[in-house]
């Protein structure tokens, strides 16, 4: 399996869905962009273990007081692009309602009697006031309520965010806990100067992942429109590569590596350490774990 290596383009760092480094063009000029070298593990499965980079983690003033390391599960770059392909269409397709819906020439409202005579009037025959060749008339193959959902793969979804936060990495800073520094009323000002002093643009797309979104926070927050605030329950694949830069917490952090790492959890938040065995002896170690 090649070594996992991002790809970005010289001039832009977005992390948008046609930028973001898993999506960029094989045509594209690009720079090699090489995690810790000591921080690859490879496995026998189609993903692969990466400590992707050392975070820096900032204080509320600004200041760096620390490091936290990102360590998530990443599709091979055989496959990364099309597992995150997959993906995107599977969550933009299933919020399509499929509620639209048109009348037939058999559903249109009246038209039972001829509008006028066969012949002796010089005009094209007609049978109905509804057809579909005049005004007011049915529709011809208009669209129908549909179910426009698709299905995919639990696991394949969870790699496919994985692989989305492991490419946003050069772009993800953390910020420890500031849910209790705004107190009184909670201004926008006040956060946008917060995010200055991250070193954040409120004119660039940020996305804040926290494991809990504080009332104080959200309200001053709100009015940012380029601005979106994740928790575990809301995060998806869209607002991660559609973000410019990523902001999480160490609680965040934690939560990913666990949620994402080598040690997944399992929907009840239990971890579940991966089996990595192949070979006769496999089975005979899982029996005896079990």
């Amino acid at each position: 399996m090649a070594s996992l290596s991002s790809t970005l383009t010289p001039t832009s760092t977005s992390l948008s869905f046609f930028s973001s480094s898993i999506f960029i063009s094989n045509s594209i000029p690009k720079l090699k962009f090489t995690p810790n070298s000591n921080s690859i593990s490879h496995t026998n499965s189609l993903s692969i273990s990466c400590k992707l980079a050392t975070l820096p983690l900032l204080s509320f003033s600004g200041e760096k007081i620390g490091e936290s390391t990102l360590d998530v599960k990443s599709a091979s770059p055989s496959t990364s692009r099309a597992v995150v392909h997959r993906a995107i269409i599977h969550d933009l397709q299933n919020k399509r309602r499929g509620t639209a819906s048109t009348l037939t020439r058999a559903e249109v409202r009246g038209g039972g009697r001829k509008p006028y005579n066969q012949k002796k009037t010089g005009r094209a025959r007609q049978g109905s006031i509804r057809t579909p060749l005049r005004p007011g008339g049915g529709v011809i193959f208009g669209p129908k309520p549909r179910d426009w959902t698709i299905k995919i793969n639990k696991k394949e979804k969870r790699l496919a965010i994985s692989t989305a936060v492991a490419s946003a990495a050069v772009n993800t800073v953390v910020v420890e806990e500031f849910g209790d520094e705004f107190e009184g009323n909670a201004k926008t000002k006040e956060f946008i100067a917060a995010m200055k002093r991250w070193g954040l643009d409120p004119t660039e797309k940020v996305t804040f992942f926290m494991m809990e979104v504080k009332e104080k926070v959200l309200l001053a927050s709100r009015n940012i429109g380029t601005l979106k605030i994740l928790t575990p329950r809301t995060l998806n694949l869209y607002d991660v590569l559609n973000a410019d830069k990523i902001v999480l917490t160490p609680d965040a952090v934690d939560y990913l590596n666990g949620r994402y790492g080598d040690s997944e959890q399992d929907d009840d938040g239990d971890y579940v350490e991966e089996d990595s065995q192949e070979g006769p002896d496999a089975e005979e170690s899982a029996d005896a774990v079990n």
